[in-house]
């Protein structure tokens, strides 16, 4: 079904993130929980909320899982999330570790804390930016 308003695709955007940052955050504890698994689910809120700011804005994004390069389509319209110093560390996550035949130790580390945080602050951060923008 295809969204018919930015304010309906920013929303529903922001739900899925939510719906990765549950991920996250339930399997955070669990030792027996891949790395990579938490590490994709971050990527993809963190994803999904940077593509909910770039719709507040009106700003056209590319079908892509680079998160420096979405963070960097939104530096000339408002400040950048506080952890997008930090993206290039999740980019990996996006679609290498998921579809390349990878040994499980080359998946970069994990702290799951670390996880749960910046995706929590992009969150927030995405959600202020649709308020602003009144979407």
């Amino acid at each position: 079904r295809r969204m018919n308003s930015p304010l309906e695709h920013g929303r529903a955007l922001l739900a899925r993130a939510r719906d990765d940052a549950f991920v996250v955050r339930r399997l955070m504890h669990d030792a027996a929980t891949p790395g990579w698994v938490l590490g994709f689910h971050a990527q993809q809120a963190v994803e999904k909320a940077l593509k909910a700011a770039l719709t507040a804005a009106g700003l056209a994004y590319p079908r892509t899982h680079n998160l420096v390069m979405l963070a960097e389509l939104l530096r000339p319209r408002c400040a950048l999330p506080p952890d997008a110093d930090d993206f290039g560390q999740l980019v990996p996550f996006g679609v290498v570790l998921r579809y390349e035949d990878v040994l499980a130790d080359a998946s970069p580390p994990t702290d799951p804390a670390w996880l749960d945080a910046i995706v929590a602050r992009t969150i927030d951060w995405a959600e202020q930016r649709m308020n602003e923008e009144n979407i």
